[in-house]
Order: C-alpha cells, then structure tokens, then sequence
C-alpha cells in the first residue's frame, strides 16, 4: 500500500511540475535580418563591401578582356599556326580561363569574409539587444523569423521587433 502511495505521489509530483514548466514557456519572434537592415549603421556597410567587391571585379575585367583579346587572336591565326603552336596557345587560353575561375572564386569567399567581419558588431548588437527585451518580457524562446524555413509561431508568440527597435533605437 505504501509503494502504491509512493508511486502515485512521485506520479502527480512529475505531472505537476511538467504541467508548471510548460506554464513557463513563453515564444517570441523578431526577423533578425530585417532588424539589423534598419539598424543606423548598416546603412555604411552596404557601400565599403561594393567598393571593396569592385576592386575584383576591376580585375576579373581586365582578366576577361586579356582572353577574349587572345581568344579572337587564336581564331583569326590558327589557320596558319603549326599543330605545335595551336596546342601551346589553346593551353594558354585554359590556364588563363582556369586562373580567372580561380580568381573569381576566391574573390567571392574575400568579399563573404569581409561582409561577415562588417556585419557581426551589428549582430551582436542586434542580438543583445534581442536578449534584453526577452529577459525584460519573460520570454524563454526566441526564434528568427526571417529564416528560409517557414516559421510557426504558436498563439502566445510575441513578435518583438518593435520593442528591439526601441531599445535599439531605430524609428
């Protein structure tokens, strides 16, 4: 009888405090990309990453015209080059075809570097402040709305993009 009793104690404690946890639990919701558009001093950004993007594309330009330029020169001789020298220029034309892929490569991973590096003291920011007002409201879960992924947000949900804007103060 007492291990019956016990059982049933420990059952109505556990369904207590999931019952208490859940009671808990408040969802919120901000689209973060959206937020740190409208941040103030994401509106510097936008220009250092296109001026520091154009510096390879100025490249890949010159890059391009140099083999389009040997290109036309191959077709318009190759008629009267030796198979040596149409092999030797045709190599050419892959190395530097395959340079300026290699190029263009690694430029984009730079370009994806530096706008990471400009934009993570405005997300952090962005996320402090996300943080602040979640403590502020009580909220456990905050999730980001501006992903992909279709987003379900359950009745409770807060949307807190209005009180981030605020203390981040963004009108």
């Amino acid at each position: 009888m007492r291990k019956v009793f016990k059982i049933t104690l420990i059952a109505l404690s556990l369904l207590f405090i999931g019952t208490f946890s859940r009671a808990q639990t408040k969802i919120g919701y901000v689209n973060f990309q959206a937020l740190i558009g409208q941040m103030p001093e994401a509106k510097t950004i936008k220009p250092q990453i296109d001026a520091y993007q154009k510096q390879f594309v100025d490249q890949l330009t010159t890059m391009n015209n140099e083999l389009q330029t040997k290109g036309k020169a191959f077709q318009a001789q190759s008629a009267t080059m030796t198979e040596a020298v149409r092999t030797t220029k045709q190599t050419e034309l892959q190395d530097l075809q395959k340079r300026m892929q290699d190029y263009q490569a690694n430029a984009q991973q730079q370009v994806d570097a530096k706008s990471n590096e400009l934009v993570k003291p405005l997300s952090d920011k962005a996320r402090a402040a996300v943080n602040d007002v979640a403590k502020e409201k009580g909220i456990t879960y905050v999730l980001d709305s501006s992903q992909g992924t279709p987003l379900l947000v359950s009745a409770d949900g807060t949307d807190l993009m209005e009180s981030v804007k605020a203390k981040l103060g963004i009108k």
